[in-house]
């Protein structure tokens, strides 16, 4: 197994876009309420995690009863957090979270927190739209020119920052947790590339269709 897809129960702003994410041979985790977007998109979940309090409505779970894993309502971890504890038991390669942006703030937030745990990959949230991550040492990011790209410093101050192929690089300097200058760089061709000596860095890649979107 090489790649699980892992979908949440936030919010997926645009199907399509999150459907050019998909390859024919991942492996479907859907975590409760995310067994909605995988439907949505015309798949079967290999495995359903969680409580299933958040199932859409008429939802015949008979017809997964083999392919649940069922937690308890009462429970210190979210859905999400124990889709992602059973996808890894597989042994997968990579691992992309959809649908864990968006909505709540205090979810949305704890969904970041997830993806920190150290790995031999990197786990990847993405919406089709948005796509969040983290770097410890190197990161690529896969875009096109005109996408924005924020440089966030995670848990204090992120040292030797390095970047290629953004608008405004970065040239072995330091950036501070309590400080904006990260914020909405611009992709200058199709691949951009970050490399730090020190911190944690967490990197907001935001795809854009057309000049001028999603700017503050």
């Amino acid at each position: 197994m090489t790649r699980i897809i892992i979908f949440a129960n936030g919010d997926l702003p645009d199907l399509e876009k999150a459907r050019a994410l998909l390859h024919d041979d991942d492996f479907i985790v859907a975590a409760d309420g995310g067994t909605r977007h995988a439907l949505a998109l015309g798949l079967t979940p290999n495995v359903i995690v969680g409580d299933l309090d958040s199932l859409p409505v008429n939802f015949e779970i008979s017809k997964f009863e083999n392919d649940v894993v069922l937690y308890p309502k009462d429970k210190n971890e979210t859905d999400l957090e124990l889709a992602i504890q059973h996808a890894l038991t597989l042994n997968p390669e990579q691992v992309i979270i959809l649908a864990a942006l968006g909505g709540r703030l205090d979810q949305t937030l704890g969904n970041i927190a997830l993806i920190l745990r150290p790995l031999t990959f990197v786990l990847h949230l993405d919406d089709g739209i948005e796509e969040v991550f983290f770097c410890r040492d190197r990161g690529e990011i896969n875009g096109k020119a005109g996408d924005l790209v924020s440089l966030i410093p995670w848990q204090g101050e992120v040292t030797g920052i390095v970047t290629a192929g953004l608008k405004w690089p970065l040239q072995n300097e330091t950036l501070y947790p309590q400080k904006t200058r990260g914020i909405s760089n611009e992709m200058t061709s199709a691949t951009a590339a970050i490399q730090i000596k020190s911190g944690l860095l967490l990197i907001v890649h935001r795809r854009i269709d057309k000049p001028g979107d999603s700017h503050f």
